[in-house]
């Protein structure tokens, strides 16, 4: 639903705190949705579908933002907030500094700069938000103002510019709300960070003009965004860094990138999605002793594992066709098989399907493709995963 100031005064009362206390004992399952709905309406009438939104959208957030308990949000603004632990490492950057962030929806960058920043500041043009963040960050300072329009002098400015409109992801930087070539153009001679998505095309952004620090961040296994960071903010020598909140690990183009291409070893590494997509494989490599299987294919081989890190020990390689993959799987007894794929034009859970596997234990495949050209091939590898 659409919330509008009245709404978020009446969130923000003591007759609204103590009405959500009450909705949030029930269940609001879909099977009981309906009649919960209706309890609402026949116990808060025209508070009903703010209350049960709301204590929706806190159970929604519980396991992005832990520490946002009793938080108002609106379902867009919870989409687009920064999960806290990458908010955490944004703020550890820039600990010590004048921070000012020019479109805090509902305060979940502030939250986590709060008790970093030097001189904190947070503003948005849209006052529903603007009044969310007000309840939910209490004790930082808020203004309302347009990000295109600069407020602040001497602050790092933090921009989170939306990349939904109607739902609907928007990948085009200039389609961001407001637009990145924009924002980038407005704040030339500031040192801004801002968050982008993690599929960013690196060129179009370098061809608006931006010069820094690309990072693209990773947690519990997914790639959650690219953040650009300009001027003093921005490491020398550094244009692309990934850093893997998991292991708590960084590789940089600055790294060396010394890597050969071989053979597959003992154990086969499909590196983690913020080195992939930041361009690092090369340097990833380096670091750990690996080497590619491919120079245009991220996965790498080696003989032993780097700490921490899921890899795939090599039973068998085969020549690929489902047939001889089949043929393989079952001289192996397997029955469930995980399959990943790399370069190769192969829908996993069409093969899986396709394969009718009946055996009783459990293997990986990697389906690649190996060298370019007339000389290209595409290649199984039947794996035990290390975990």
């Amino acid at each position: 639903m659409k919330f509008d100031l009245r709404h978020v005064g009446y969130l923000r009362s003591d007759a609204g705190a103590q009405a959500l206390r009450e909705v949030a004992e029930r269940p609001l399952t879909d099977s009981t949705l309906v009649a919960d709905i209706a309890w609402a309406r026949g116990r808060f009438g025209e508070h009903a579908g703010v209350l049960v939104e709301t204590t929706v959208l806190r159970r929604k957030a519980a396991a992005k933002l832990p520490c946002a308990d009793g938080w108002l949000f609106t379902d867009e603004a919870l989409q687009q907030a920064t999960a806290a632990p990458v908010a955490r490492h944004r703020a550890r950057r820039l600990a010590g500094r004048r921070v000012h962030d020019a479109t805090c929806s509902i305060g979940t960058e502030l939250a986590a700069l709060a008790d970093s920043a030097e001189i904190l500041l947070g503003s948005d043009i849209d006052p529903v938000r603007l009044a969310m963040a007000r309840h939910n960050v209490a004790d930082v300072d808020l203004c309302r103002a347009d990000a295109l329009r600069p407020i602040t002098r001497g602050a790092v400015v933090v921009l989170d510019p939306a990349r939904r409109r109607g739902g609907r992801r928007r990948f085009d930087p200039r389609d961001y709300t407001p637009a990145l070539d924009a924002l980038l153009a407005v704040y030339r001679d500031h040192d801004v960070v801002v968050k982008c998505s993690p599929g960013i095309d690196f060129t179009a952004v370098r061809g608006l003009g931006f010069t820094g620090e690309i990072e693209v961040t990773s947690l519990a296994g997914s790639v959650r965004e690219a953040c650009l960071w300009s001027g003093v903010l921005a490491e020398a020598t550094v244009t692309r860094r990934a850093t893997i909140l998991d292991t708590g690990e960084q590789i940089t183009d600055a790294d060396p990138d010394d890597c050969a291409v071989a053979p597959a070893g003992r154990w086969i590494v499909d590196p983690d999605g913020a080195v992939v997509r930041a361009g690092l494989v090369r340097h990833y490599a380096a670091r750990h002793g690996l080497w590619q299987l491919d120079r245009d294919i991220a996965y790498l081989s080696g003989d032993r594992l780097p700490d921490g890190v899921r890899g795939f020990e090599v039973l068998e390689q085969i020549s690929f066709s489902e047939r001889r993959l089949r043929q393989a799987l079952s001289a192996r007894d397997v029955g469930a098989l995980e399959i990943l794929v790399r370069g190769v034009d192969v829908d996993p859970d069409g093969l899986r399907s396709r394969l009718r596997l009946r055996g009783s234990t459990a293997a990986s495949a990697i389906i690649t493709r190996i060298g370019t050209g007339p000389a290209s091939r595409a290649t199984a590898f039947i794996c035990r995963p290390s975990r």
